[in-house]
């Protein structure tokens, strides 16, 4: 759950055309960049395009479970990770519209305990402008995330993270704010927030394979999540007690994607509530993600939990949903996404060729040490195993880099690009839009 929701912001291209251009798709090239991405070690998963809820798209590629050889399938279920928030926040807003909460509602009526909990509004919570630290991005999260936890236990842990700023001064991505909105419905409803979730959401829309997670069994259709390194290596197991409502869900793509047509058709919520949870402010909604297409917009979430990333889009207009779930990915989703949106909208997709950089062992020194910046908090150490560059990330687990030019390396998975000045003593981190000036120590 390290990178829950730090896929970022997926900035996608819109191609104006006619929707019949669209019915005529084949999807072609979709499936040959599946299929290369999967003979190149680079995705395990599933990916899924509805129009107006019609499965116009639905290919699996890799293993569910690759030791005991069990492919993944259409009706896979993956772990979503943080697109449980869209999930959490719909039955926040309603409980809302039962007149069991208000926006306004301050944190201090259920946990007076919390840093400024007599500022910090339920809107705060959803939109993550409560300041209250992100427990995931703490140095011993990896420690104990494996561990089942009581609430009593995690709040102590988010008391012990602390407050990071004043509440609703700006914003910043925090799973403990979801954590805590799973407690308040829990004692709201007064039963645990799975069955809340069967009761709230599942059951009025006849969604098969979405629950609060468990123990994975690959004999369920249910898949292992994997890290790649020099083949595919299987991850360890999150309990669900720690992320509950912003990471703790399963489901397969087809069940996202009717969840959030229904959604948007008004099944779950109010017009006026859906048109909150879409408010856009520095950047996050109320539970949900604004995606630009060109001149279009897709809302919905991202995911990162172990070895799984995903990703939920919706677009209100066209009524088509696109979803991504992976269970092994040593590549970038949004690249997926990007190229089955292409061909559905007529525009051409190009196939990348995989052709590595090679970097003989000694040219790796220069670029070993450690990195800080001033722009983020997050610091680099560069240890080698022989001609492969490691990057130690704060609190986050080792990474292999790929080289791919001169002094450029790369993690495909989360998009992120290493560009490394020796002379200087200099690194530039691009990700996510952003770029970012390291220094070596």
């Amino acid at each position: 759950m390290k990178s829950l929701s730090k896929l970022g912001v997926i900035v996608l291209m819109l191609v104006s055309v006619q929707l019949s251009v669209a019915q005529q798709t084949d999807f072609s090239k979709a499936d040959q960049l599946l299929d290369s991405l999967e003979v190149h070690n680079k995705f395990m998963g599933t990916v899924l395009l509805t129009e107006n809820g019609q499965i116009r798209f639905a290919r699996s590629r890799g293993y569910a479970d690759q030791e005991n050889g069990i492919k993944n399938i259409v009706e896979t279920q993956y772990r979503i990770g943080s697109i449980s928030k869209m999930f959490t926040s719909v039955l926040i807003f309603k409980s809302i519209e039962d007149k069991e909460l208000n926006l306004e509602q301050a944190l201090s009526d259920f946990y007076p305990m919390i840093p400024n909990a007599e500022k910090i509004q339920i809107a705060h919570l959803l939109q993550h402008r409560s300041g209250i630290h992100n427990f995931t991005d703490s140095k011993n999260y990896l420690e104990y995330n494996t561990e089942a936890k009581s609430e009593a236990e995690m709040l102590q842990i988010i008391l012990e993270g602390g407050s990071d700023f004043e509440p609703d001064s700006k914003a910043a991505y925090s799973n403990s704010n979801y954590v805590l909105l799973s407690y308040i419905l829990e004692k709201i409803h007064k039963k645990p927030y799975g069955e809340i979730l069967q009761t709230e959401i599942v059951r009025p829309l006849k969604l098969k394979n979405t629950q609060v997670f468990g123990v994975i069994s690959p004999q369920a259709a249910e898949a292992r999540s994997y890290g790649y390194n020099d083949g595919w290596v299987v991850e360890k197991e999150t309990h669900p007690s720690i992320p509950m409502g912003a990471g703790a869900i399963s489901s397969t793509g087809e069940d996202l994607a009717q969840f959030a047509k229904g959604l948007f058709d008004g099944k779950l919520v109010s017009q006026k509530n859906l048109d909150q949870m879409m408010e856009i402010k520095d950047g996050y909604g109320f539970g949900l993600f604004s995606f630009p297409y060109y001149e279009k917009k897709a809302y919905g979430h991202t995911g990162g939990i172990d070895g799984f990333r995903s990703i939920l889009g919706y677009f209100p207009e066209e009524k088509v949903a696109i979803v991504i779930l992976s269970n092994g990915l040593n590549w970038n989703n949004n690249d997926i996404i990007l190229a089955v949106l292409n061909e559905y909208f007529g525009k051409e997709v190009t196939i990348p060729s995989f052709q590595s950089f090679s970097v003989a062992e000694a040219e790796i020194d220069q670029y070993l040490g450690d990195y800080v910046s001033e722009q983020i908090p997050i610091s680099f150490t560069f240890v080698k195993e022989g001609n492969t560059l490691i990057a130690k990330p704060t609190g986050q687990p080792d990474t292999k880099l790929e080289a791919t030019a001169k002094h450029q390396f790369e993690f495909p998975a989360v998009g992120a690009v290493f560009i490394f000045d020796p002379e200087n003593g200099e690194l530039t981190l691009k990700q996510g839009g952003g770029s970012f000036l390291y220094k070596k120590k």
